[in-house]
């Protein structure tokens, strides 16, 4: 391998599938042979030697680095592929179907790397950890089936199963890292008896678990083991929340093992809420987590739950260390804003902050220099690309991507690349892709405050502007219809409308009554034009008079058009309309007078009974002077 191995990456879209070579341009690889047809999946092997995908036909398995193809295995229907920690073997899943002999369908297969021959199959109906874990050595491999751990030697396939371990109510299991693999079983919580994690040695399998812990509140776990596989965290969750606070269940506890049994213990978290993401720090002495209710916190444990640093708190529910565990990431995706800080694991200060918006898959390089995040589908269908950014912030590379569905870089061993420099690396130049995105890009629109209509800047219109000293005026702006007032409100003329009788008769402009739109039938006019004088008195009766009341001793105002005639008195039953509105509001008013002096009597007659009135009754009570005052002042 090159002392300077290029930062590959490898994308799948819907329409595309491609290899991309690292800085400084980021350019495909041409002569990488890209298929016809939609790819279902691609795996590169954890030592970046090797690159396959699946078509609906075939297998198809390249050189990583020349994108040479070394091996078509005509298998149709893969849907997922994954190789060994080597590269030596391939393991396949296809769905289960049912076969005409009735036999079992065994749609997870091993096959060779180097000659493509199947080496042995199984059935697994479940694609949730279909694949076999191997130890890094490739010594042995093991897979759960039901509640029965078993042991295969991939050297020897052909014996079948060498060890086997049964454990009760075993719902999963999770292999280490590291030259002495060990096996954490987990037992979910079930019918009143509590969960646990048992761990036990790969050698001596039989033997009595190395360390074993039993809690409540564990339907399902997370087990994460450090690098070199002495340490494991464990975290519990609920598939319900008793508390209805979360609809994805409740976090039950947080726990840290040994694997030889020497340490155990819950990690004390002094924030209430869930545990988000966690993670261990490559020299497998800390881990950061981030947990409770947003704004999260973030916090940096030691191999003895000690908490060494305290991050605050943020919109954040991803954490995760660069390979040469120098730098931390810690960001927001999903419903969260985007917002990633990076900070320099030696100093404990942020390095930089980086707005990585819609980001759905977030990868450090194999080198820890750059970061790459991509928007995916189907969690997002717009705006699907990858962009790489530098650790220290500047955006160097973007590509736009229709529909992708998966992206990564090609894993690198960390003794094949270069170390880390004591200081922050220098940034280089960005690709040329950066000036095309710029010049495409859409601005970014500014999120104001709402603001109404009448508060944005824009001149309201002159007809609804009034005195800043004047009382709200009860005339409408086009001088055609009004609303009736609120009773008592005081016009600008001083005047009090009663309501329920007509207004005044708006101006007219250019003093033309016959213009004003609706007008009252008047007599018909004479052929001969006699008839003026009619129409003259009906645009005089058009023009309808409100009853106006003096307040403050006031002189009422004549309306624009003329004075208002006389209300007629005197005989009752040749009241106009206007009079019987008066009469009708007159007799209205002393009804809610009469009402409140009944109301006044029945608490004078509770406080006489000794019944304990309120402030408010005993104020209404002292106004039955002035109420009688004004019904007085009614029926004269």
């Amino acid at each position: 391998m090159a002392s300077q191995p290029s930062q590959q990456y490898a994308f799948r879209a819907q329409k595309s599938l491609g290899l991309v070579g690292g800085t400084p341009n980021y350019e495909q690889i041409s002569h990488f042979a890209a298929p016809d047809v939609p790819a279902r999946t691609y795996r590169y092997s954890a030592d970046g030697r090797l690159y396959a995908y699946a078509i609906p036909t075939a297998i198809r398995i390249f050189q990583a680095e020349s994108a040479q193809l070394l091996q078509e295995l005509p298998l149709p229907n893969i849907v997922e592929l994954s190789f060994s920690p080597r590269g030596t073997y391939l393991s396949t899943w296809e769905r289960p179907a049912k076969l005409e002999d009735g036999a079992q369908h065994k749609n997870h297969r091993v096959f060779s790397v180097s000659t493509g021959a199947e080496l042995i199959a199984f059935t697994q109906k479940s694609l949730d950890g279909w694949d076999l874990q191997y130890t890094i050595s490739e010594s042995h491999a093991i897979r759960l089936v039901g509640q029965e751990i078993q042991v295969y030697r991939p050297a020897e396939w052909a014996k079948g199963i060498v060890d086997k371990l049964k454990v009760e109510g075993a719902t999963s299991v999770t292999l280490s890292p590291g030259l002495n693999p060990s096996v954490a079983v987990f037992v979910a919580e079930k019918k009143g008896a509590p969960a646990s994690v048992k761990i036990y040695s790969l050698t001596s399998l039989n033997g009595p678990p190395t360390c074993q812990k039993m809690f409540f509140k564990a339907d399902r776990s997370q087990i994460k083991w450090n690098t070199l596989g002495t340490q494991v965290l464990v975290l519990t969750q609920t598939e319900v929340d008793q508390a209805n606070k979360s609809y994805y269940g409740e976090t039950g506890g947080f726990y840290l093992l040994s694997a030889a049994g020497n340490f155990d213990c819950r990690v004390t978290l002094d924030k209430e809420g869930p545990v988000h993401d966690f993670t261990w720090s490559p020299n497998s002495k800390e881990f950061g987590v981030i947990y409770g209710y947003m704004p999260a916190k973030g916090m940096l444990f030691d191999q003895r739950a000690r908490s060494l640093h305290d991050f605050g708190t943020a919109f954040c529910n991803f954490i995760s260390f660069n390979p040469q565990g120098r730098l931390l990431t810690m960001a927001g995706f999903g419903n969260l804003a985007g917002k990633v800080d990076i900070y320099d694991r030696r100093t404990l200060t942020k390095v930089t902050s980086i707005d990585a918006s819609n980001t759905s898959h977030c990868e450090w390089s194999p080198d820890g220099r750059f970061l790459l995040t991509a928007t995916l589908s189907p969690r997002l269908r717009v705006d699907n690309g990858i962009k790489i950014w530098h650790c220290t912030g500047p955006l160097l590379h973007v590509q736009h991507v229709e529909e992708l569905y998966q992206t990564s870089w090609r894993p690198t061993p960390v003794d094949a690349v270069p170390p880390f420099p004591q200081n922050m690396p220098p940034c280089p130049a960005p690709a040329p892709s950066i000036e095309e995105h710029a010049a495409v890009a859409k601005p970014t629109p500014t999120r104001a405050p709402y603001r109404p209509p009448g508060a944005r800047g824009l001149e309201a219109s002159s007809a609804y502007k009034r005195d800043e000293g004047a009382a709200s005026g009860g005339s409408t702006p086009n001088g055609r219809y009004s609303r009736s007032p609120v009773p008592g409100r005081v016009r600008t003329n001083g005047r009090r409308s009663v309501p329920g009788a007509p207004t005044s008769p708006s101006p007219v402009r250019n003093g033309d009554v016959d213009k004003r739109g609706r007008k009252r039938k008047g007599p018909k006019k004479d052929k001969d034009g006699g008839g003026a004088g009619a129409g003259g008195a009906g645009e005089e009766e058009s023009a309808r008079p409100s009853i106006e009341i003096q307040v403050d001793g006031t002189e009422p105002q004549s309306p624009v058009n003329g004075s208002v005639p006389p209300t007629p008195g005197g005989d009752v039953n040749g009241l106009d309309p206007i009079a019987k509105k008066v009469r009708n509001l007159n007799k209205k008013v002393r009804l809610v007078v009469c009402a409140a002096l009944k109301a006044i009597d029945e608490l004078k007659e509770k406080a006489k009974k000794g019944e304990r009135l309120e402030a408010t009754q005993l104020k209404k009570i002292e106004t039955e002077v002035d109420i009688r005052q004004e019904l007085a002042g009614l029926e004269t």
